[in-house]
């Protein structure tokens, strides 16, 4: 798209707004809103003045001009304003160079792109990202200094059996871990997702399928794989259509990796590939139809994995899903179909869809740095051949102990996480597509996560030690 084509579809389209749409370093999507009349050639020029110093974990308030440059190739009409709206997104500059800002998220995806091209690995890399959620019809919680709780509720609800309603209980409930594509009344979630997909296609994004997931209150929609900054855009507008449609239906969606205990929780397995031109780099005659590069690549992920987990598995929630008897996949290791290893080759009918699976990410992550971590990753490993090891083809959840033993795993806290980052972080500054800076703000945010979760007294501490 050219500034002239933009301006011709914000004409054509009778938009009455522009809304300028960037993503924060948590990987929250943020916006700000012109009016159509203001954008202008100049205006797509030149970008849109805003106070970074207001976005936690950017710049000091003495310091705060900041740029938005909007990415003319990324518009769509909003589907939730009541007045028509024309979004895009946004890359994040220094106002008095143009170069683009370092602890920007979306430029950072940019960077990586470039990165791939220069390393004549391949000139593009594709993700696949599958976002699990939840819905629930109720959600409360509270946090103050006497008092932590919360309490989530849905008539769908596994707990919710013997529960009175004013109409009457169906019964209909998939069981808890049986909620794996049972058709309705027992998945009440068909219409729903059917409007969050539909919602997505007419935005213009690429999707496929839906279903309800393992878990009580769990679902999934399907999104087919893209460039590394465009999947970014999409998985950014995959959780605004979720949040938004289920917020018009009454309901409330989350996309916290465990907001419930004794159940599956919230994965986003995602699925890579790089090709070079019209080749698949990946494809070969190696292990499960893999090239040597793809082996190496999965070498860089597992030798990287705990400092990946930084923003892979961002939240300290994160890691209340990654242990082991819930399917989630907490050993490193790669194996052809098995889905109990933290990286799966998928099987495939041809080999232009030969790919990798990391599946120990969830929806946390900010997606423009996680698919960016997972590339740099798996790049070193392509760079220095770093050699992955046999697959493994046992059952991995039910292996004895002393093979357990051996197997290593993934971080078992953000805290492990952070400290895995700060100690193995230069294979992300190549090609200066990540940089010290921009860890450090980072890293300062998520630590910040981590003392306010481990400063808080528990309930289940209560129940624990409190007439000891």
């Amino acid at each position: 798209m050219t500034i002239k084509k933009v301006l011709s579809e914000i004409k054509k389209g009778d938009y009455e707004y522009v809304d300028m749409r960037f993503t924060d370093p948590r990987g929250k999507l943020q916006h700000v809103t012109v009016m159509a009349s203001e954008v202008d050639e100049g205006f797509l020029k030149s970008g849109w003045m805003f106070d970074g110093s207001s976005i936690a974990g950017w710049k000091s308030i003495n310091e705060s001009d900041m740029k938005l440059m909007p990415d003319l190739n990324s518009g769509y009409l909003d589907p939730f304003y009541s007045e028509k709206t024309y979004c895009l997104h946004c890359n994040v500059v220094e106002p008095e160079s143009g170069k683009l800002y370092g602890r920007d998220p979306r430029s950072t995806a940019v960077k990586a792109e470039e990165y791939l091209k220069k390393t004549k690995i391949g000139t593009k890399a594709f993700f696949g990202p599958e976002a699990e959620f939840f819905l629930f019809d109720d959600v409360k919680f509270s946090n103050s200094m006497n008092k932590v709780s919360f309490e989530v509720d849905a008539m769908d609800a596994s707990w919710n059996t013997d529960t009175s309603y004013e109409m009457g209980n169906m019964g209909h409930r998939p069981g808890v871990k049986g909620g794996y594509f049972p058709v309705n009344p027992t998945d009440a979630g068909q219409d729903i997702r059917s409007e969050m997909l539909s919602t997505m296609k007419r935005m213009g994004m690429k999707v496929d399928k839906h279903h309800h997931e393992v878990a009580s209150c769990q679902h999934e929609l399907g999104l087919v794989f893209d460039s590394l900054k465009a999947q970014g855009d999409n998985l950014q507008k995959y959780k605004y259509v979720i949040q938004n449609v289920a917020h018009s239906y009454g309901k409330s969606a989350t996309f916290m990796p465990k907001p419930i205990a004794n159940d599956n929780g919230t994965g986003m397995h995602t699925n890579m590939s790089i090709w070079d031109g019209n080749s698949p780099v990946f494809a070969g005659k190696e292990y499960a139809g893999l090239s040597k590069n793809a082996l190496y690549y999965i070498g860089g992920i597992l030798k990287h994995a705990k400092a990946l987990n930084a923003f892979t598995n961002p939240s300290t929630n994160s890691y209340k899903r990654l242990i082991p008897g819930f399917e989630a996949p907490v050993l490193l290791a790669f194996s052809a179909k098995n889905r109990s290893a933290s990286i799966r080759i998928p099987y495939v009918e041809s080999s232009k869809a030969t790919r990798v699976e990391a599946r120990f990410p969830d929806p946390t992550a900010n997606p423009y740095l996680s698919f960016a971590a997972l590339l740099m990753a798996g790049l070193d490993g392509i760079k220095n051949k770093i050699d992955p090891g046999e697959a493994a083809t046992k059952d991995l959840y039910d292996l004895p102990p002393d093979e357990l033993a051996s197997i290593p795993t993934v971080c078992g806290s953000l805290r492990e996480a952070l400290n895995s980052l700060e100690n193995d972080h230069e294979f992300l500054l190549q090609g200066d597509v990540f940089n010290v800076d921009q860890l450090e703000g980072y890293m300062d945010l998520k630590w910040e996560e981590v003392y306010a979760v481990e400063h808080t007294p528990h309930p289940v501490e209560y129940g624990l030690y409190y007439s000891l």
